[in-house]
């Protein structure tokens, strides 16, 4: 259980910017964040609502996202969100930071000693 407690830590280090990968593909409400999050990592990773609310409300006072209300046609009235173009951007160079860390942390440890 250690070793999924460890990748989840590694994974909420970069909620936000799962949390805008999602809104990338259209606006979206909490628990269809949640679902897609799960359906993405093949059930390997469950994002807690305290998690994405957070991220969501912090990403908002960014101007990454902005949050609407959707009509009660269909329950409940849900607070939709959607992603800005500023949020697009910062999709993108989170991007790049996540491949450029891993591509250091695989050069580390490679077990093949790899280029020294």
């Amino acid at each position: 259980m250690a070793s999924r407690d460890a990748e989840s830590d590694l994974i909420r280090g970069n909620v936000d910017a799962i949390v805008l990968h999602v809104l990338s593909a259209g606006d979206s409400y909490g628990y269809e964040i949640l679902k897609e999050v799960a359906a993405a990592s093949r059930g390997d990773y469950e994002m807690k609502e305290p998690s994405l609310y957070t991220s969501l409300k912090r990403l908002e006072g960014q101007g990454l996202v902005t949050g609407y209300w959707g009509s009660e046609s269909q329950g409940a009235r849900r607070k939709y969100y959607h992603i800005t173009q500023s949020g697009r951007t910062e999709l993108a160079e989170a991007t790049e930071r996540w491949v450029r860390a891993r591509t250091i942390i695989d050069r580390l440890l490679d077990q093949d000693g790899g280029a020294r």
